[in-house]
């Protein structure tokens, strides 16, 4: 298990789970907390049970199904109700027959949520924290407590918040964590009071949300202050805007302060994770998300590239690979010789100092025009192959293609295409039907080929974005399309750009099935 002179404590499960869209089953519960297991975090907050059924259930389950080489579970719940014993509360049962390690308890340090929200006295609410966390030690269980809205209850009562501290841990709680509940606080004020706190000689931790925008800074500050607990969640998830990411706060932590947190190889899978727990979430990564984003290490401007293939470490702060990332190379109009130039090795091309300026013009002038590279890979890597053949090589020629969209009678709408094509030799008439044009398109190569091409069978059109890029002309717009495909090895993106909708997608189709060749084997003709 992990050092227990430091805590990284990760509560995805139960706070992270509260931003609005995401919704996690008991399933999805138990592998999130594999995939955090396998970074290497010291303790899971894994729900509430007996106030939540599914959380109930999750840790019935985890008793058999989850194998933690890392992490202890820990469960989430109140101090007891007002002028009820504790051994007599039900939910406190519950927290004790979870089966959990660790129990962490929530309770009010502001004076005016215990007054207005829980109905009771100052007093009670320290007996209530006092007999819930010796009840739970007593039983055998670790107990931390969380402090909630405790730097606005320091606000208005400082000594009474300070006492909730002491009372939690002259009962036998470990930590306090310390809550931003509101997540209102800035750095300098937060290391502030959670210096004030560390001096009653309580172990201190930190829960940060990011209303402010600086959960990861404020947590960063406590733990300069004497913090030696940190909570946050997995992607910054959490209500509103979200937890501290405990990614971020890791990799700074271990990175930048010289922590040493979670194994060097766990955190060298960190990107995976991240991108992991996406899947199982079904939440849209965010592509700038520092260390683990895809974006986190992608170098666009000319200047960069420059200084880059010199040192690689001159406009990055950490070697991706530190983290499991890599460092990317965006090819746009911004782009220069030697963007092209490492853009080129990291597809595995040598380019000679004439043909990357041939690419960079012929880049800037498809730019100008509508074309982006930066989010179409594959479409620069076909360019960059015309340009280093001097000639446009493509697996099959096209003679014609033709789409017909029709209304039925019964108010159905059916697309059909033909293509007409040249592939090895041979001329290859097919007609398909879909349930728009590009599909038909799509339905229709896929006809033509696929008895040529096998492999054609496993790709898959996985995303389609159509975007306006000259609105003033109305329906005679340049229109923009992006076609993101994948086969059983991962994924890529093309662009096409025309007025006509449809013969933007057919560009970025055609491109789409030509690169899906290559990525099978199938060499240019």
């Amino acid at each position: 298990m992990a050092d227990d002179r430091f805590h990284v404590y990760d509560t995805t499960l139960r706070d992270g789970a509260q931003q609005e869209g995401l919704s996690l089953s008991v399933a999805d519960k138990l592998a999130v907390a594999r995939h955090l297991d396998g970074l290497g975090v010291g303790f899971i907050e894994g729900g509430w049970p007996g106030a939540n059924p599914k959380d109930t259930e999750f840790f019935r389950r985890a008793r058999t199904e989850l194998d933690l080489k890392h992490a202890q579970l820990a469960a989430f719940g109140a101090t007891r109700r007002a002028g009820v014993k504790a051994a007599d509360d039900p939910l406190v049962a519950a927290l004790r027959e979870s089966g959990a390690p660790v129990v962490t308890l929530v309770a009010k340090s502001h004076d005016r949520h215990v007054e207005l929200a829980l109905r009771t006295t100052l007093q009670e609410n320290l007996a209530m924290i006092r007999d819930t966390v010796s009840h739970l030690r007593a039983g055998g269980q670790r107990v931390f407590l969380d402090a909630e809205h405790f730097f606005d209850g320091y606000k208005s009562n400082p000594a009474y918040a300070l006492e909730v501290l002491r009372t939690a841990a002259e009962a036998g709680a470990d930590v306090v964590a310390l809550c931003d509940t509101n997540g209102g606080m800035l750095p300098d004020e937060l290391a502030e009071v959670v210096h004030a706190a560390v001096q009653t000689s309580v172990r201190v931790g930190i829960h940060c949300h990011d209303d402010t925008g600086c959960a990861v800074a404020n947590t960063l500050a406590a733990v300069k202050a004497g913090a030696t607990h940190v909570q946050g969640c997995a992607n910054g998830y959490g209500e509103r805007s979200g937890n501290a990411n405990l990614f971020t706060v890791v990799a700074n932590l271990q990175l930048k302060r010289g922590f040493d947190l979670v194994p060097p190889a766990a955190l060298a899978d960190m990107t995976r994770i991240a991108h992991a727990i996406t899947e199982v979430t079904n939440v849209t990564p965010n592509s700038h998300a520092p260390y683990v984003g895809t974006s986190a290490f992608a170098h666009k401007a000319g200047l960069h590239a420059s200084a880059i293939k010199v040192d690689p470490n001159l406009y990055q702060h950490i070697d991706p690979a530190a983290v499991g990332n890599d460092m990317r190379m965006l090819v746009s109009d911004m782009a220069g010789r030697a963007s092209v130039e490492l853009k080129g090795k990291e597809l595995g091309y040598s380019l000679t100092s004439a043909t990357s300026r041939e690419l960079v013009d012929r880049v800037k002038d498809m730019e100008s025009k509508g074309y982006t590279f930066e989010a179409a890979d594959a479409s620069f890597e076909l360019l960059l192959r015309d340009t280093l053949t001097g000639e446009r090589r493509r697996h099959f020629e096209v003679e014609s293609w033709r789409v017909i969209v029709e209304r039925t009678k019964g108010g159905e709408l059916v697309s059909e295409a033909t293509v007409k094509l040249y592939a090895k030799g041979e001329r290859i008439v097919a007609t398909g039907e879909g349930n728009g044009p590009v599909n038909a398109l799509d339905r229709a190569v896929r006809l033509a080929l696929e008895k040529l091409y096998p492999e054609l069978a496993k790709l898959e059109l996985i995303d389609y974005k159509v975007r306006i890029l000259e609105g003033t002309h109305g329906t005679g717009a340049i229109t923009r399309v992006l076609i993101t495909s994948s086969d059983d090895t991962g994924d890529w993106a093309t662009v096409g750009v025309d007025e006509n909708i449809i013969e933007a997608s057919w560009q970025a189709l055609e491109q789409a099935v030509t690169y899906g060749l290559l990525r099978s084997g199938r060499d240019l003709d």
